[in-house]
């Protein structure tokens, strides 16, 4: 099932999967909705790496996408809870653990155009196999006392992503460097020209 948008419109720096689950929604970056369609979702479990290339998605549809997007909310409520100490997530733990404990998909591997073994599918996925593949990632997120202390909320202006901090010292500000932080910087360069900034004197 081939997408509409490219999916270069897709972003992959959080450091977990249900984390970058996570980054498809409105309230993370303020932007549209990336998971609009069943083409849009098909074509981010492909990109995510959930599935591997050439797997065939046909089955999915818009019932996926409405899962997809209530497990997402799960997800955010619960790691939104843990920076803010555990507590606000309602009934997102038993949901999240419910899909958690159902199988992921099977995996075999098969032999490559190349000759090198390559990982595939016994079968054409399931939309519960794939939720509980993210789910579990999330469960092993929260229940990893390393990996939590990692969890960050980006803190620039224009961004809420979730990610991982796994920088020396844990010192990391941005959910990208490259991007957010890019632009953090560009507007702290022109908040200090904009402060020395000396008017012209006045022409008689």
């Amino acid at each position: 099932m081939a997408a509409d948008k490219s999916s270069c419109d897709w972003r992959f720096d959080s450091g977990r999967p249900c984390l970058d689950l996570v980054a498809t929604g409105v309230g993370t970056t303020g932007a549209c909705e990336l998971l609009d369609c069943a083409e849009r979702l098909a074509d981010w479990l492909l990109a995510a790496g959930l599935v591997p290339n050439g797997t065939h998605l046909d089955a999915v549809d818009e019932s996926w996408v409405v899962r997809f997007r209530q497990l997402r909310t799960g997800v955010e409520r619960l790691l939104t809870a843990e920076l803010g100490g555990g507590r606000g997530a309602g009934g997102a733990l038993e949901r999240v653990n419910a899909l958690a404990s159902g199988a992921p998909p099977g995996l075999r591997a098969v032999r490559g155009s190349g000759g090198k073994l390559v990982r595939a599918l016994s079968a054409d996925p399931e939309c519960g196999e794939l939720l509980a593949a993210v789910a579990r990632d999330a469960v092993e997120l929260l229940t990893d006392p390393v990996a939590r202390a990692g969890l960050r909320r980006c803190e620039a202006d224009n961004c809420r992503r979730l990610y991982l901090d796994t920088s020396r010292g844990r010192r990391r500000r941005w959910c990208s460097g490259e991007i957010c932080g890019n632009r953090e910087r560009v507007a702290r360069h022109r908040r200090r020209a904009a402060a020395l900034a000396v008017p012209d004197a006045a022409v008689p």
